[in-house]
């Protein structure tokens, strides 16, 4: 795969400004998008856009097909009928700085249940044939996450392997009589689909016209409790009672002493193998329909991954476990062609790794926060000059501190090798744009930088710390009015004299 050199900023659609609790699919994205073509970038990058559920991160999601119905845009629903002026009275008070999920979990919701009452009732009836096709042509994944969407709403929210054994085993008649019972659930969960997909679709349509694409997440893994694992138990190592006997997790690292133990259930590669990696044709298939390109988080993951016994306190006592990603993605190109695909090889990445990546000519990763822990240029594999071409370059990503708070809290060693490699004395105040500038600058293809860093934000902005589930984890949004047309011109001018500019 070849990226023309170009850049791109990272910014989840949850972090968008708008008067809602939450960024949406409307008019905000619209201007993220105009504001970014300005800036005369090619990417926008986004994080996984399926539903969160305990937690709120979207790497964990109920589904790997679905999107989050959070980022439906209300005003485009009141526009086109679904809602009226009545269902906007007593608002909640939303925080314009910090998504409160909880909130949005009870008050979003019960607005999209209203939308789709009003649509029954003959509201926005120019719908109904497109929602009928839409059902038809993405049976294969919604069919299973309606059911299992709606039964977890019925079950008080219990994760599926806590059902009753019938559903949790997914009898027939078990599942006969849920279809039954729960019909109109079901068709409330597909039509709140088709309203995501529906958004999704024109704002990516918006963005391409204006010379953006799109790149998107695969987590490697699926969340333990996803209508994936339940639809696809015979894929995943669990036991008779739907328990997982085996996790993913990485080993200590960076990140954590005792490693991050993650909980998602592990693929059983000798039976996805025997069935022609269907499942994961469809994952890729169902990402073209989201992404131009497609990042896979934890790419090592593919050639070997980190098996911890279940249950576990913590991933220290784990073993790695060989993959069979190179299969895979053959299947995969055989079915849909060359898929254009990043990989996120960060971590402990061993021969095997780099060689499953250079096989496929994929680009990888390099993180520049990560360039300065060592006094010895010529070794780190992160300082701009020991680059790949065929790599995508990042300030920081969404799991590190903003470039502003690394800088403030690093210690005094790479502090001083950061500025002897740059012959430079960066302040505070100074030190993320001076960063952009070196991923910019780099013989990188691709450079990503996060939004907060062209913001100059602090360390209270960071998107996410691993290994933790502290409130502050994946709820930062900009305000309406930061995205200033200078900032746009700052940005275009690193981007131009950098040789990345967008050719629209």
């Amino acid at each position: 795969m070849t990226i023309k050199r170009s850049s791109g900023v990272l910014l989840h659609p949850t972090s968008l400004p708008g008067p809602y609790g939450i960024g949406e699919l409307g008019a905000q994205a619209r201007h993220c998008v105009d504001w970014l073509a300005q800036a005369g970038q090619t990417y926008w990058q986004v994080m996984p856009l399926g539903p969160t559920g305990y937690g709120d991160s979207p790497y964990q999601a109920f589904s790997a097909f679905a999107g989050n119905p959070y980022l439906i845009d209300l005003a485009t629903l009141r526009e086109e009928g679904l809602l009226g002026d009545g269902d906007f009275a007593d608002l909640p008070t939303f925080s314009p700085d910090r998504v409160d999920f909880g909130l949005q979990y009870v008050w979003r919701n019960g607005m999209l249940r209203r939308a789709y009452a009003h649509f029954l009732g003959g509201s926005a009836g120019h719908l109904k044939a497109d929602f009928e096709t839409f059902k038809t042509e993405e049976a294969a994944w919604l069919d299973d996450y309606s059911l299992f969407a709606a039964l977890k709403d019925e079950q008080g929210g219990l994760p599926w392997n806590a059902w009753e054994p019938g559903l949790r085993d997914r009898e027939p008649g078990a599942l006969a009589a849920a279809r039954g019972r729960l019909a109109s659930d079901i068709e409330r969960v597909k039509f709140i689909q088709f309203l995501f997909f529906r958004q999704w679709t024109a704002l990516r349509g918006y963005a391409r016209e204006r010379g953006v694409q799109v790149i998107g997440d695969i987590p490697i893994f699926v969340a333990m409790d996803s209508s994936d694992a339940w639809a696809n138990r015979e894929q995943f190592y669990f036991d008779d009672q739907g328990q997982p006997t085996v996790v993913a997790g990485v080993p200590p690292d960076y990140f954590s002493e005792t490693g991050q133990l993650w909980g998602n259930p592990l693929y059983r590669w000798d039976v996805m193998k025997a069935d022609g990696f269907r499942w994961w044709i469809e994952r890729f298939r169902g990402s073209l329909h989201l992404y131009d390109l497609i990042r896979i988080d934890h790419f090592r993951g593919l050639a070997g991954y980190w098996e911890i016994p279940f249950p576990a306190e913590t991933a220290i006592h784990g073993q790695w476990v060989p993959a069979l990603g190179h299969e895979m993605l053959e299947a995969v190109q055989k079915a849909l062609g060359s898929i254009p695909i990043i990989a996120e090889d960060l971590g402990v990445i061993t021969p095997d790794v780099e060689k499953l990546r250079d096989d496929f000519e994929l680009p990888g990763m390099a993180v520049l926060q990560f360039a300065f822990g060592g006094g010895d240029f010529s070794v780190n594999a992160f300082l701009p000059h020991n680059l790949r071409v065929n790599q995508v370059v990042y300030s920081g990503t969404h799991d590190n501190d903003t470039s502003r708070g690394w800088w403030r809290n690093a210690d005094e060693a790479e502090r001083h090798n950061f500025r002897t490699y740059t012959h430079s004395h960066p302040t505070e105040e100074t030190f993320a744009w001076q960063l952009i500038e070196l991923a910019f600058g780099s013989r990188a293809d691709l450079a990503i930088v996060p939004l907060q860093d062209v913001l100059n934000l602090g360390s209270e902005f960071r998107m996410n710390l691993p290994g933790t589930t502290g409130p502050q984890n994946w709820t930062w949004r900009y305000r309406e009015g930061e995205l200033r047309p200078e900032l746009a011109a700052r940005l275009r001018e690193v981007t131009e004299r950098s040789g990345r500019l967008a050719q629209l």
